[in-house]
C-alpha cells in the first residue's frame, strides 16, 4: 500500500478521532487547517479549536483560517498532497483547492447520506424522531455534501442520546471507517458509488431552534431537548426567566396538565404538553449552574404551579 501525504482540514473535538488516527496511519498528514482562535466561556478568553490543540501536540504543521481561501490554497497546492480530507471544519472547499490533492478530497460526514446533508445532520436526526443514523465517507463536489459515497457505518440512536453523545460516538466509528477507506484510496481498491435516497437538509441551527413549543406531543418535545443539548440548547420562559432544559423524560403515567403548566408532583417537576407531562430532570436557569430541575423548583420559593411560555 503507498502511504499518502494528506491535507487535513477540521476544527471541533469531533474531528479529532480521525486526526489521532491518521496521525497514527501509515499515512503522512503533512499539515492541518482549522479555524482560528475565538473567545470561550463568559470571560471570552481566546482558545484554539480542539484539532489545533491536537495538531500541536502531535507535531503536524498547522494553518489557521475561518475560510479556505487563496492563503490556504497556495499553501497547500506548495505541498503537494494527495488527498484531501476533511471533517467538521466549517466551510466550504471550493476550487482551485478542491482540484489541487491528486486524489481530490474526501469528507467524513456524520449521516447516512443523503439524509441530512448539511450542518448539523446528528441534531436534525433527533429531532426528526430517526432510529438509526450513522457516519459517510464521500468524495467532496461543489454541490453540498453530493458526492460519490466510498462507505458508510449505522448506529442506533439511543432513546436517551443528546446530540453530544451521540457525535462523540459517531465521531470515533466514522474515524475508523475514514481511515479504511483512505487506505482502499491508497491501494487503489476504492470503488465510490452514488448516493441513493431521499435528500433531506440539515442546516445550521440557531438559538430559535431550541425553543420548546408545549403545543407538541411530549415525544416530540422530548426529542427536540435530546437534539439540541448541548448546542444551542432546549429553552423555555419560565414566569418570565429563561430556563434551559438539560434532559427530559415522558411522564407516562402522570395526569393531565395543560400545555406550558408546571406543577411539582412528588419530588419530580412536571410540565404539561399537548399529551402527556413531561418529567424535567435536569435544568440550567438564567445565570446559575446547571442543577437538578426539583432543586431548581424548590430555589424558586414557591410552591404549587407555574407556567411556561
Amino acid at each position: 500500500m503507498t502511504s499518502l501525504r494528506i491535507v487535513f482540514a477540521g476544527s471541533p473535538a469531533a474531528a479529532v478521532p480521525s486526526l489521532r488516527r491518521l496521525a497514527a496511519s501509515e499515512h503522512w498528514v503533512v499539515t492541518a487547517v482549522t479555524r482560528l482562535d475565538s473567545a470561550q466561556g463568559r470571560r471570552a478568553v481566546l482558545t484554539p479549536t480542539p484539532v489545533a490543540v491536537v495538531s500541536d501536540e502531535l507535531g503536524i504543521p498547522l494553518v489557521k483560517s475561518n475560510r479556505l481561501d487563496s492563503n490556504v490554497t497556495e499553501t497547500v497546492t506548495g505541498l503537494t498532497p494527495d488527498l484531501g480530507v476533511i471533517v467538521a471544519y466549517g466551510g466550504f472547499v471550493r476550487e482551485p483547492l478542491l482540484s489541487a490533492p491528486r486524489l481530490g478530497w474526501i469528507n467524513l460526514h456524520f449521516s447516512l447520506l443523503p439524509r441530512w446533508r448539511g450542518a448539523a445532520p446528528v441534531q436534525r436526526a433527533i429531532i426528526a424522531g430517526d432510529d438509526v443514523t450513522g457516519a459517510t465517507v464521500f468524495r467532496l463536489v461543489p454541490e453540498l455534501d453530493a458526492g460519490d459515497v466510498y462507505g458508510h457505518v449505522t448506529q442506533s440512536i439511543g432513546a436517551l442520546q443528546n446530540s453530544g453523545s451521540l457525535l462523540d460516538s459517531l465521531a470515533e466509528s466514522g474515524a475508523e471507517l475514514l481511515t479504511r477507506v483512505i487506505d482502499s484510496l491508497a491501494s487503489g481498491t476504492a470503488r465510490p458509488e452514488p448516493q441513493v435516497g431521499d435528500v433531506t437538509l440539515a442546516p445550521k441551527l440557531s438559538a430559535a431552534d431550541g425553543e420548546i413549543d408545549w403545543n407538541r406531543p411530549a415525544p416530540r418535545v422530548v426529542d427536540l431537548i435530546r437534539g439540541v443539548t448541548p448546542e444551542p440548547g432546549a429553552s423555555a420562559i419560565v414566569d418570565g426567566a429563561r430556563l434551559k432544559i438539560l434532559d427530559a423524560l415522558v411522564a407516562r403515567d402522570a395526569a393531565h396538565l395543560q400545555p406550558g403548566a408546571f406543577a411539582l408532583v412528588g419530588k419530580s417537576v412536571l410540565v404539561g404538553t399537548a399529551t402527556e407531562p413531561l418529567e424535567l430532570i435536569t435544568v440550567h436557569p438564567s445565570g446559575r449552574k446547571s442543577m437538578d430541575a426539583a432543586a431548581w423548583w424548590r430555589g424558586r420559593g414557591e410552591a404549587g404551579s407555574g407556567s411556561a411560555s
